[in-house]
C-alpha cells in the first residue's frame, strides 16, 4: 500500500492524545484512591489542553487526504456498518469531553458531587474524565478496526492490529505525560515514568510479533489464480494500459527493500530503543531528557506507521506488478 502523510498524522497524533489522557486520567483515580501522592495544582488541566490540541491537529490533518473536505460530515453517515463512520463520530466526541475537562479545571468550575466509600470525593471533573476515558478507548478500537476489519489485507487482519494501534498511542501518551509531569515538577514523575517505560515495552514485543506474523504470511494469489491458467512459468510484461492508473498510485509504492528495511530497524529503534533508554536515564525527573523521548518517539511512531502501510500487498498488486 502507499502510505498518505495526512492518515499518518492522523493515527499518531490522535494517538498520542488519546494515551496521554488515559495516562494522567488513571494517575488522578490514583490519587484519589491514595496510591500516589497529590498531583501539581494545574496538572489537570494541562494535560487535558494539550490531549485536545494533539486531537485536533490530528483531525485537521485527516482533511489533507479528503478529495471534497466540505463533504466531510457525511462520512459519518454509515455507522452502522462502516469502522470508519464511528471512527468520525468517536473523535469528536472524545474532543468535547476532554475540552470539558480543562474548561471545567481552568474555570474553576469543579467541585464535589458525591463521596464515595472510605470519603473518596468524586469530583466534577472526574465524572466527566470517565466519559472521555471511554470515548478515547472507544476510538482506539474504532481507528484500528478500520485496518483489522480488512480481510483481504492479510497483514492487517489479526488482533495485534487493535493491539499496536491501542498500545503504540499510549506508550507515546504516557512518554508525553512524563515529560509534563517533570517540566510542572509533578511529584507523580515517577508513576508516569514507569507507565511509559512499561507500555512501551509491551508495545515493542506486540509490534515484533506482529512483524513476525507477516514475514511468515505467503501470497494468497498468484498470476496464474487471477487469469485461471496454471502453467507453471506465466510472467507479466505489462499491465495493459500506456500509463498509471489510480490502482497503481493508491495501492502500489515505489519503494525499494532496502528502504523498507531501514524504515523498520528505524522504527524499532527510535519510538521503542531509544526512548526506553532516555527515560531510564531520566529517574531525576529531567525535562528535557524526558520531552527528548517524546518528539524521538512520536517520530519513530510516524515512521512505524508508514511501514504499517508499506508492509500491507493488496492483491490486486499481483495484476499492477508492471507499468508501461
Amino acid at each position: 500500500m502507499k502510505p498518505a502523510l495526512s492518515v499518518i498524522l492522523l493515527t499518531t497524533l490522535i494517538g498520542a492524545g488519546q494515551g496521554l489522557f488515559l495516562a494522567w486520567y488513571s494517575a488522578e483515580w490514583l490519587t484519589l484512591l491514595k496510591l500516589l501522592g497529590p498531583a501539581a495544582p494545574v496538572g489537570g488541566a494541562l494535560a487535558a489542553v494539550l490531549s485536545f490540541v494533539l486531537l485536533g491537529a490530528g483531525l485537521l490533518a485527516s482533511f489533507f487526504h479528503l478529495g471534497h473536505p466540505e463533504r466531510a460530515w457525511r462520512a459519518a453517515a454509515m455507522w452502522r456498518s462502516s469502522w470508519l463512520s464511528r471512527e468520525v463520530i468517536a473523535l469528536p466526541a472524545a474532543m468535547a469531553l476532554i475540552g470539558a475537562c480543562a474548561v471545567i479545571r481552568l474555570g474553576g468550575l469543579d467541585g464535589e458531587i458525591a463521596v464515595l466509600g472510605n470519603g473518596i470525593p468524586l469530583m466534577l471533573s472526574t465524572l466527566v474524565g470517565l466519559g472521555a476515558a471511554a470515548a478515547v478507548c472507544i476510538l482506539f478500537i474504532c481507528t484500528a478496526m478500520i485496518y483489522a476489519c480488512l480481510k483481504f489485507l492479510r497483514q492487517w487482519h489479526s488482533p495485534l492490529t487493535v493491539l499496536n494501534f491501542f498500545l503504540l498511542g499510549s506508550a507515546s501518551g504516557a512518554t508525553l505525560a512524563a515529560a509534563l509531569a517533570a517540566l510542572i515538577a509533578d511529584p507523580r514523575f515517577g508513576y508516569f515514568a514507569g507507565l511509559a517505560m512499561l507500555l512501551t515495552f509491551c508495545a515493542l514485543l506486540s509490534r515484533g510479533a506482529s512483524l513476525a506474523r507477516n514475514r511468515r504470511l505467503r501470497g494468497a494469489s498468484t498470476l496464474q489464480s487471477a487469469i485461471g491458467v496454471h502453467h507453471p512459468k506465466i510472467r507479466q510484461l505489462a499491465q495493459g494500459a500506456m500509463g498509471g492508473s489510480f490502482n497503481t498510485r493508491a495501492f502500489v509504492h515505489s519503494y525499494g527493500a532496502s528502504v523498507v528495511r531501514l524504515a523498520r530497524r528505524g522504527f524499532l529503534f527510535f519510538a521503542f530503543l531509544l526512548p526506553l533508554g532516555l527515560l531510564t536515564v531520566a529517574a531525576e525527573s529531567a525535562p528535557l531528557l524526558c520531552a527528548a523521548a517524546f518528539v524521538l518517539q512520536l517520530a519513530g511512531m510516524m515512521v512505524e506507521r508508514w511501514y504499517f502501510f508499506i508492509e500491507a500487498e493488496h492483491p490486486q498488486n499481483v495484476y499492477y506488478q508492471v507499468i508501461s
